[in-house]
């Protein structure tokens, strides 16, 4: 009986291991695809769609991929500087970052700084769920390892533009200077990017209320800008 019930776990647990191994190379088998072919949505996308479209069944999100040539200069510094300062120096992880975060929450009693870059924000958008966890945050970590030694800095930050969210159902910096600016993103201005790039952390929130304390925010991301470096 006992050897039945070891065996049984034994093969339990190899089983397990097979199925998260195929996870994460399917993981990987993606991400090596998208390094020289673009994602037509993402998993954020979809989940942002099925949750529309439940109220609406024709809702549509607006997403326009451009690429990375036709994204302003302004709209790549101004995201960079709001999200990851350290973008070009770090392999995914900005350990510095991180801490600060971490002291930031242990001060405040809550987690609210999560001090993400912008590959594990990008690993989170295509496969994952917005749902916070010990597993998400490690399953996050292993995809943005896969992304940092696939594809190189400028790949990172064009798929990021592409994809990230400025509002209900807004997705990719075309879709957000058309809807917010009506001009393409190629022709986003320092001031235009610093207010998008300030609605990147809560972007369904700001893309409809966007308060003093945004636009605070918006000249400071503004006024560091000019030497922020970008791929």
């Amino acid at each position: 009986m006992k050897k039945r019930v070891l065996r049984w776990l034994w093969r339990s647990l190899l089983l397990i291991f097979v199925l998260a191994l195929g996870v994460q190379l399917w993981f990987f088998a993606q991400i090596l695809y998208w390094r020289d072919n673009n994602p037509s949505d993402t998993r954020f996308m979809r989940l942002t769609q099925a949750e529309l479209q439940a109220k609406t069944p024709q809702a549509k999100l607006a997403h326009t991929w451009v690429p990375y040539e036709q994204i302003s200069i302004h709209l790549k510094r101004a995201v960079v500087t709001a999200e990851d300062s350290r973008f070009l120096e770090h392999d995914g992880f900005d350990w510095d970052g991180i801490q600060y975060a971490l002291e930031k929450n242990l001060a405040r009693g809550r987690t609210r700084a999560g001090g993400s870059t912008i590959t594990q924000q990008l690993a989170k958008n295509l496969f994952l769920t917005p749902n916070r966890s010990y597993f998400r945050k490690g399953q996050e970590a292993v995809i943005a390892l896969m992304i940092e030694n696939l594809w190189d800095k400028r790949r990172i930050l064009e798929v990021y533009l592409n994809v990230a969210q400025w509002g209900d159902n807004i997705f990719g910096a075309e879709a957000a200077a058309r809807h917010y600016y009506s001009i393409p993103a190629a022709r986003l201005g320092p001031t235009e990017s610093a207010r998008l790039a300030v609605m990147l952390p809560n972007p369904r929130r700001y893309g409809r209320t966007y308060g003093p304390a945004q636009r605070a925010r918006a000249q400071r991301i503004r006024s560091y800008m000019g030497s922020t470096h970008v791929p």
